[in-house]
């Protein structure tokens, strides 16, 4: 199957429904196919051997999502916050593309070597006649390349093809399944994963798509009482400030039924305090990979609510899990010698199923013999299957030759009621190999201290979690998809203590 396909299926269904919600645009799906239809042709037409897209979304990522996939060319929308260097660095990556960029950074894409188009010269170009397939597309043929977010490295270039992309769609939602009225707010960047996902899975159930192309907190929340939005999904960072935003003025938002999370860890203080705030609204935490199409684990809204109100530690832990592993995708954790562990063992969470790629451009294939895909990060399972992510592998602090979790004693630090947020990093140290170093966002400037800090932690972990440094700061960097960037607290603390040496 093909991502054209889904398109096709959406309109022989209901063509006259409305599919995108953007700005001022409003488009039905026959009109977004017509609009696939003719853009494919003219993206077929102009030799290229890629597309890309630089821009904000809305209606430019499906359009160009399903055009690219009936041209026949593979679709990489780029992270339009990026510098200029950076982001010609990556277009060069692509072979022979075309870039279709918004105006504000179109200038930004110039470049010799390809061809750049305005996305509104690319909406109002003349219609060529509607046909069919533009050209012959295989289910194995790669229908997206996405850029990995590059916390810890070059950014690769995930391959995910339309068989990937399908596989997850029709694992995850049933064909016309949502209600007539069902309308989903999609405010999360084209580049992400997410993004596209949203595009696919979301008109393929048959919801309205309303895309919010830059978020802001109070214009999200009108924009689901103007639009009726029923689901929403957001990443962390979106989802503090729209609490933060409700806090200071609640809504009761009647339409919303649904409101998934993910993209990155969300404290479990927020998670309560959004249960609090919308208790008719049904949270669900997504946990997934640009390897891996999107979702590959669900924890749903019944399972939120039961695990907030249970006084039974074990079903009272899993508010801070990514869920159960959705069907069609199977998971093992493995420790370093490569074998499955028991339940409740941490070790490295592998993946294996039909919408897994496990494929980058220039790289090749990472899947072992047997198809599974290394996600690099550490997890648990408990007997009932539930999954918890505890970090990536590479953030593991290995301190006087002890392995020691950041997340382990984020979820403490968390939890004390001066805190805000809080990252937990290893810095070289010649005793001990590295040592713990926390860094803390406090609600209010005046609330607790570094031993008060270290104090609560050592009250509830061993000692050898204490953290050897807090250090406090007014946030923490993070991708625009929430993603902390450990590296660059890593190198300030670590250009700190090169500033005090010097000092003595």
């Amino acid at each position: 199957m093909t991502v054209s396909l889904l398109l096709e299926m959406a309109e022989s269904a209901d063509p006259d429904r409305i599919a995108v919600v953007s700005d001022d645009s409003r488009v039905t799906v026959r009109e977004l196919a017509e609009f696939a239809s003719c853009a494919g042709a003219r993206l077929a037409g102009s030799g290229a051997g890629h597309v890309a897209y630089v821009g904000t979304g809305g209606l430019m990522l499906p359009l160009l999502l399903f055009a690219s996939a009936r041209a026949g060319l593979p679709f990489t929308p780029l992270n339009y916050r990026l510098g200029e260097d950076a982001l010609r660095e990556l277009i060069g990556r692509l072979p022979n593309p075309v870039v279709v960029a918004d105006s504000e950074y179109a200038e930004s894409c110039q470049d010799s070597g390809w061809e750049v188009l305005e996305s509104a010269d690319f909406l109002a170009s003349p219609r060529a006649e509607v046909g069919g397939p533009v050209t012959d597309v295989a289910p194995d043929d790669v229908a997206v390349v996405l850029f990995t977010s590059g916390t810890t490295s070059r950014p690769k270039a995930v391959e995910l093809t339309h068989a990937n992309l399908t596989s997850y769609v029709m694992g995850t939602v049933d064909f016309a399944s949502a209600a007539p009225d069902d309308a989903v707010l999609i405010c999360v960047p084209p580049y992400h994963i997410a993004g596209v996902g949203a595009a696919l899975s979301n008109l393929y159930a048959g919801r309205k798509m309303v895309y919010q192309r830059r978020f802001d907190p109070v214009d999200w929340l009108d924009l689901v009482e103007a639009e009726a939005v029923t689901n929403a999904t957001v990443v962390p960072t979106m989802l503090d400030r729209i609490v933060a935003e409700l806090d200071a003025r609640p809504r009761p938002l009647p339409s919303l039924r649904t409101l998934a999370y993910g993209g990155a860890k969300v404290a479990l203080p927020l998670v309560r305090r959004t249960l609090d705030l919308l208790p008719s609204v049904g949270l669900v935490n997504a946990y997934g990979l640009t390897e891996t199409s999107s979702t590959i684990a669900v924890l749903g809204p019944e399972d939120h609510r039961a695990a907030c109100g249970s006084d039974d530690p074990v079903v009272a832990r899993r508010l801070g899990s990514v869920g159960r592993v959705v069907p069609g995708v199977e998971a093992e954790i493995r420790n370093a010698a490569g074998t499955v562990v028991q339940a409740g063992e941490r070790g490295e969470l592998f993946i294996r199923g039909p919408q897994v790629s496990g494929r980058y451009s220039e790289i090749g294939s990472v899947l072992d013999s047997d198809g599974w895909f290394p996600t690099r990060d550490v997890a648990t399972v408990d007997s009932d299957g539930y999954l918890y992510i505890g970090g990536r592998s590479d953030d593991t602090i290995i301190r006087g030759g002890e392995n020691i979790a950041p997340a382990e004693i984020e979820d403490v630090l968390v939890e004390h009621p001066d805190v805000r947020a809080v990252a937990v990093v290893g810095v070289d140290d010649d005793e001990w190999g590295q040592v713990i170093a926390a860094v803390v966002v406090l609600r209010d400037e005046t609330g607790a201290d570094a031993e008060d800090l270290r104090s609560f932690v050592r009250s509830r972990l061993r000692g050898s979690r204490t953290p050897d440094r807090v250090v406090f700061r007014s946030d923490l960097p993070t991708t625009p998809t929430g993603k902390l960037l450990r590296r660059v607290l890593v190198d300030e603390l670590r250009s700190t203590a090169t500033e005090q040496q010097r000092s003595t």
